[in-house]
């Protein structure tokens, strides 16, 4: 197997066959009989002025493929190999955006996350608990896996978003991750739980593709271990800085989630944000240093290298800035500097006691304006460039050690000659 070549991109063009193969050397991620380390992408499209109301998929066939051409070109250049995909997505598009491009989708059942609407009324809050909200979700997971089951260009189903935050958060915004308690767990269990008994109900329908649940962080992995038998993959939004491992805790998220669950590790979201809360001003060199780490240390943890063996890839948080995420029904025209949450592990803007972490500058790619059409240029980062060295690299190659790995990532540049990617 040649050193370059994980994300070269399949001509299959039937139902894809993915597996989960877990061995005395660790876990992987098996497509169509070929090792798969998941290069992937939080992909979206929203036109500046335009929220999480906008829908692509509502516009026309034209207008949807412009928007694809534009995008998944870039994508595709970079080592791009998967992006994840709302549950609306039309099964069209996923194999368009496969055949087409080899790039493959996750597709995200966001499970009540952001509420339910049962029977023509919102309901805010779901309460997994609830006969009838988890009966609501039950019936929409089996009748997903039935639309979707033999769509070619199909990775896996993931189950929810960060769904373990939202039993504590009052809406639909980032906020300062919740601390877990006896009242909390009392909470969570009915939801992985729930989780458990969507996975078994999707295996009824389709057996040729693994399911994730999209956990944030590590909480509650301890429920996840009692719950979750059925579940084959732990996914996790996880934003610890430039190292996922804190070495002062002893906490290490590749060995706990092998030692407790015996599941793959899959990090649906990672990466940070491009601007200084202090300056006030695009940073493209320390977003592109979080990545950087980021990514390192899921390559260090593949299968066969001697560490947990349990990362099957990753998805970087995103693939352009959202303008609509802070205050999101207002100033939606306007790329809001305002740091919603606070973390810690971002060293080069925190401060004890205030937020740095600016949700509407994830994108690796800046964002323009609209044109006439409906359609918007991207401008890349230095997080775009540099994520194409990354993924270039095979960790699955014969020849690959810990050392090879260690001095590939060294020698990849952050100090692109980039200009400021558009005026703000």
């Amino acid at each position: 197997m040649a050193l370059f070549s994980q994300c070269v991109h399949s001509n299959f063009t039937g139902a894809t066959q993915v597996s989960v193969i877990k061995s005395l050397d660790g876990m992987k991620l098996v497509v169509n009989g070929n090792d798969f380390m998941i290069c992937g992408m939080n992909w979206d499209y929203y036109p500046i002025g335009t929220n999480y109301a906008y829908r692509l998929w509502d516009q026309s066939d034209d207008f949807i493929i412009a928007a694809l051409e534009r995008e998944m070109v870039l994508l595709g250049g970079i080592g791009v190999n998967a992006i994840r995909l709302h549950s609306d997505v039309p099964p069209k598009w996923i194999t368009y955006i496969y055949t087409k491009y080899g790039i493959y989708t996750m597709l995200n059942h966001t499970f009540g996350r952001y509420g339910l609407t049962i029977n023509d009324s919102f309901i805010n809050h779901t309460d997994y608990a609830d006969f009838h909200h988890r009966e609501f979700l039950l019936s929409g997971v089996k009748q997903m896996a039935e639309v979707y089951k033999d769509t070619p260009g199909l990775l896996l189903y993931l189950l929810g978003n960060e769904n373990n935050y939202g039993l504590f958060w009052e809406g639909a915004e980032t906020e300062n991750l919740p601390v877990a308690d006896s009242l909390a767990e009392i909470r969570a269990r009915p939801l992985y739980t729930l989780f458990n008994e969507a996975s078994i109900a999707i295996k009824t329908i389709d057996r040729s593709h693994p399911i994730a649940i999209c956990n944030g962080d590590l909480q509650f992995l301890d429920i996840i271990a009692e719950e979750c038998g059925e579940v084959d993959i732990l996914g996790t939004n996880m934003y610890r800085g430039v190292s996922f491992e804190d070495v002062a805790r002893h906490d290490d998220p590749f060995l706990k989630v092998k030692d407790n669950l015996n599941m793959p590790l899959l990090f649906t979201e990672l990466g940070a944000d491009a601007f200084d809360a202090i300056t006030k001003k695009e940073d493209q060199l320390a977003q592109a240093y979080y990545v950087l780490g980021n990514w390192k240390e899921i390559y260090e943890h593949a299968d066969g290298l001697g560490n947990a063996g349990n990362a099957i890839g990753g998805f970087t948080f995103q693939f352009s800035d959202g303008w609509w995420k802070f205050d999101q029904t207002k100033n939606l025209d306007i790329h809001d500097e305002h740091a919603s949450w606070r973390n810690g592990g971002y060293q080069f803007d925190f401060v004890e006691g205030e937020n740095n972490m600016n949700e509407e500058w994830f994108g690796i790619c800046a964002k323009g304006e609209t044109d006439q059409k409906g359609h918007y240029l991207l401008y890349p980062r230095t997080s775009f460039h540099v994520l194409k060295d990354i993924h270039s690299f095979n960790p699955y190659a014969e020849t690959v050690t810990l050392p090879s790995i260690d001095e590939y990532f060294s020698g990849i540049r952050l100090a692109y000659d980039l200009p400021k990617s558009i005026p703000q």
